[in-house]
């Protein structure tokens, strides 16, 4: 590696500690999948059965995979298309980091257009809004709102400008001094929300529903729904843990910090669950109501409850703070890419990258309203669309790509060295052995299931 090589690493910016690493990782991790996808999963599959598959898909495949990604990136030092280019020069293994940006450029084009609803019922929490008492019309002002043009566009453009004043302060000055602030308010909002839920009258029957496994509802659908949890819920797939582990550095324990985010964003999902189901079940709604379960069936039972008002402002924040800590992350990868392959200055990357995608999401915004039919391909509108080929195609694909990568192209060696930090750690044989079967073998295989199950649907 050249001389300049070398200086423009040791350049980069960097995390300041393991803990603004573990707290940055997993405000990537928890967002807004953790507050209505998790949930509204274990409605649809049976309760506790789908938690103890996703959390054993969680330790044998989730944090593997998590490892081989943070491998590539700090071992790299680079972005996702660089990290590639610097472990395999002279290769075309840098389209893999080409696939991640893309992946994320759709991602958050439509993410954002969610976060700017959550602005929007944050909003409405704030003037105490949520008093109807009718589902029905909850469910005529969400899909009113999200049809309507101007003022969903003024949300997500709010959000995309709060996303990119973080990115545009740095890895450590802005990522991880926001994620140090906000992941434990967001922890501290939902467990005094699951607190309330779980003191409901006929909150145990949710509870039972939760932590009662029920083996006989489980399907073939419920074994892929969990192992596709388990695996998007840990932002796999997307470039995002390269991003940030080629900020971390070189001393830091790579297996404690991966395990460490794993079990984070699996407590959060669990809290989040206690937050909602046992609410469900005392006001007796179907736990399988899919995403309108944040939008239409929350606020129904926020208008029923003494200090609802209160609760639905807390969550609606905890909802917001959950859309940013992740959205941070998505737009990182694509500036991290204009900074060092475009060689872009930090704030002109941020708001060139975030004014495209802003665009991109102002048609996402769109074609779910009256311009539905000149904003649509393909049967879908423009927003389902990206979130189909990001959530179905992009990411497994990228994941497939990383894991063949690193078990097949960079091989056993470099897993056992990033693994020991160069021999600084001293982990069992055993683990380290498993760990490259599971890279090499069972994790695309895994991977390819669920693109299957997807793509087959």
């Amino acid at each position: 590696m050249s001389a300049a090589k070398l200086r423009r690493r040791a350049q980069r910016d960097t995390f300041g500690n393991s803990f603004g690493v573990l707290l940055a990782l997993a405000g990537s991790a928890v967002g807004l999948g953790n507050l209505w996808r998790f949930p509204y999963l274990v409605g649809q599959n049976g309760g506790a059965a789908f938690i103890i598959l996703y959390l054993i898909f969680v330790a044998l495949l989730g944090i593997p995979l998590m490892l081989s990604e943070f491998i590539i990136g700090r071992r790299s030092r680079a972005n996702a298309r660089g990290a590639f280019r610097t472990l395999a020069p002279g290769t075309r293994w840098d389209l893999t980091g080409f696939i991640a940006v893309l992946c994320c450029t759709l991602i958050l084009s439509f993410y954002s257009v969610v976060g700017g609803w959550g602005i929007e019922y944050f909003y409405k929490a704030l003037r105490f809004d949520f008093t109807m008492g009718l589902t029905g019309d909850l469910s005529t002002l969400f899909s009113g709102f999200t049809a309507s043009t101007w003022r969903p566009l003024v949300c997500h453009t709010l959000f995309m400008l709060a996303t990119g004043l973080i990115v545009a302060y740095g890895v450590k000055n802005g990522i991880e001094r926001f994620s140090k602030v906000m992941m434990p308010l967001l922890f501290i909002i939902m467990i005094g929300i699951a607190v309330r839920s779980l003191t409901l009258d006929g909150a145990g029957a949710g509870i039972d529903y939760l932590f009662r496994p029920d083996w006989s509802k489980v399907t073939s659908h419920t074994v892929l729904d969990a192992l596709g949890q388990a695996f998007f819920s840990l932002s796999l797939g997307s470039g995002m843990v390269i991003t940030y582990a080629s900020y971390v550095k070189a001393e830091a324990n790579i297996t404690k910090i991966c395990i460490n985010t794993a079990v984070a964003d699996t407590v959060f999902a669990l809290i989040a669950g206690c937050a909602i189901m046992p609410a469900v079940f005392a006001f007796a709604i179907s736990p399988g109501e899919g995403p309108g379960l944040v939008f239409i069936t929350l606020p129904y039972i926020f208008s029923q409850l003494p200090l609802g008002g209160v609760i639905a402002l807390l969550f609606f924040l905890a909802l917001l703070l959950a859309a940013l800590t992740s959205s941070i992350s998505i737009l990182e990868v694509v500036v991290a890419f204009a900074i060092e392959e475009l060689k872009l200055k930090r704030k002109t990357a941020v708001w060139l990258c975030m004014s495209f995608i802003w665009l991109l999401g102002c048609l996402c915004s769109l074609s779910l309203g009256r311009f539905g039919s000149e904003l649509s391909l393909f049967g879908r509108s423009l927003f389902d669309l990206f979130d189909a080929i990001s959530a179905n195609v992009l990411m497994p694909l990228n994941a497939m790509l990383v894991v063949i990568f690193l078990g097949w192209k960079m091989g056993r060696g470099v897993i056992a060295d990033e693994l020991t930090n160069n021999g600084a750690n001293n982990p069992p044989a055993w683990y380290t052995k498993s760990l490259y079967i599971i890279i090499r073998w069972l994790a695309p295989a895994a991977i390819l299931a669920i693109a299957l199950f997807q793509w087959l649907g």
